[in-house]
C-alpha cells in the first residue's frame, strides 16, 4: 500500500455524488415536460425490470407532452399501468403504438411538496459530500499515525479536502436553487 494521500479518488467521488443528485433532481416533475421524469419507473416485461426507454423511444414534442413510441405492442399495457402505479401522477393516453403523457399544471400545493422533496434531496446530497470527507479525514488520521505522511502533510490535505467539500455543497446548493426556481415558476 503506497503511503501516499490519493485526493483525486475523493475528488471523483463528490463527482459522482453531484452526477447522482443532478439525476435524483431531473426525475422530479416540474410543469415541464422532461423525459428523465420516467427514469424511476421500472416496467416488468421478459421476465425483469426494465426502464422505459429501453422498451420504446422516448421524446418530448411539446412542452407539456411526453410521448412514448412503444417497440413492442405486447407491451402497451404494461407500460400503462406502470405510469399509473408510479409517483408521477399522470394518466396515460394510447394511440396505436404511442403512449401520450399530458404534463398538467402544477397545483401550488404540489409545488410545495415539490420543494419539500427537493430540499431533502438536497440535503442527502449534501451528508453523501460530508461522509466522503469524513473517509478522507479518517484515512488521513490512520496515514499519519502509521507515520506514512507528516504532520504538515496531513494539514494541508486535510485543507484540500475541506476545499473541495465546500466546493461541491456549493454546486448542491445552486442546483437547489435553479430546480427550485423551476418548480416556482408558473
Amino acid at each position: 500500500m503506497s503511503g501516499e494521500f490519493n485526493e483525486k479518488n475523493y475528488s471523483n467521488k463528490m463527482e459522482k455524488s453531484i452526477l447522482s443528485f443532478k439525476r435524483d433532481i431531473s426525475t422530479l416533475r416540474t410543469g415541464r415536460a422532461n423525459a428523465n421524469m420516467l427514469d424511476t419507473i421500472k416496467v416488468d416485461v421478459y421476465g425483469q425490470l426494465m426502464p422505459i426507454e429501453q422498451l420504446g423511444t422516448v421524446s418530448v414534442p411539446e412542452a407539456r407532452l411526453i410521448s412514448i413510441q412503444v417497440w413492442d405492442k405486447s407491451n402497451l399495457n404494461i407500460i400503462e399501468s406502470a405510469i399509473q402505479k408510479s409517483d408521477l401522477g399522470i394518466n396515460p393516453q394510447i394511440d396505436g403504438q404511442i403512449i401520450r403523457l399530458r404534463i398538467p399544471d402544477l397545483t401550488e400545493e404540489r409545488r410545495k411538496d415539490l420543494i419539500k422533496i427537493l430540499k431533502n434531496m438536497g440535503e442527502k446530497g449534501k451528508i453523501s459530500i460530508r461522509n466522503i470527507r469524513r473517509e478522507a479525514n479518517e484515512e488521513l488520521k490512520r496515514k499519519l499515525k502509521e507515520k506514512l505522511i507528516s504532520e504538515d502533510e496531513n494539514k494541508n490535505f486535510e485543507k484540500n479536502i475541506q476545499k473541495l467539500t465546500d466546493t461541491n455543497i456549493e454546486i448542491v446548493e445552486k442546483l437547489l436553487a435553479e430546480k427550485e426556481k423551476e418548480i416556482i415558476q408558473i
